[in-house]
């Protein structure tokens, strides 16, 4: 019955780890030769660990990257430009706490979106808060926010994300005002969070993606000076033999 009680009390004070390890140390015969603290160690081990990997699960879903991907398995074939040490400043996700951004281009089908999951999928594992956006998608939200006076809020909710990828930047034609509006968020972000962007273009053909040309040296000053900038080659990936995880662009 003090057993059972225990375990109510665990979980209403929202202990589910330390109450689930506290339930297997009950059928663990070798338990009982460990002290108290020893044991009681373990059932607070469990707990951090089930608290981590909680939270690691919410902020995946909240990302809502459009793909599962992993560091561990990106493809660094020498034809594709992709190199290790590249990946490697990348992992521990210091530049995301430096509120630095990355810049990945490379033409269709060379891994781009890929690449950009599996890093924002490593900053959420780092503790990170991302926000994945398909850009046309992302502008369509900024448009919605524009027409029924909720962009203020959505600018505000942007500011505050550690870590913001907007994949397939260019691909569709986008109006002038929502790249103002674009601006706007990197402005509030500056020195605030990182960004991850994906596109097509190489950096020195972004003014024709932005039309006008204040407004693109201005995106291209808060983007370009202090970013990690991954260049993707070759042929589209979707065509080789490699595994279907990595093929997306």
């Amino acid at each position: 019955m003090l057993l059972t009680q225990t375990l109510e009390k665990l979980r209403a004070l929202r202990l589910e780890g330390m109450a689930q390890a506290l339930e297997e140390q009950r059928h663990q015969n070798d338990i009982v030769s460990l002290g108290f603290e020893d044991r009681l160690a373990l059932l607070v081990e469990r707990q951090w660990l089930w608290k981590e990997n909680r939270g690691l699960a919410i902020r995946l879903k909240n990302a809502q990257l459009k793909i599962s991907a992993s560091l561990e398995d990106l493809d660094y074939r020498s034809s594709r430009g992709l190199k290790r040490a590249q990946i490697d400043q990348l992992r521990a996700s210091p530049w995301v706490k430096e509120h630095r951004n990355c810049l990945i281009t490379g033409p269709t089908g060379s891994g781009k979106t890929y690449l950009a999951c599996a890093v924002g999928a490593q900053a959420c594992r780092e503790g990170y808060r991302t926000l994945y956006f398909y850009a046309p998608k992302f502008f369509r939200a900024l448009e919605t926010a524009r027409a029924d006076g909720s962009l203020l809020p959505l600018l505000k909710k942007l500011a505050r994300a550690p870590l913001i990828v907007v994949d397939d930047l260019g691909i569709a034609s986008v109006p002038g005002k929502l790249y103002r509006e674009f601006l706007e968020m990197l402005d509030d972000r500056q020195d605030q969070g990182a960004t991850l962007i994906t596109i097509q273009f190489p950096v020195n053909q972004w003014h024709e993606v932005f039309a006008d040309p204040t407004v693109a040296d201005a995106i291209l000053d808060r983007l370009v000076h202090n970013a990690y900038r991954i260049e993707l080659k070759g042929e589209s990936m979707r065509k080789g033999k490699n595994p279907p995880s990595e093929n997306a662009d």
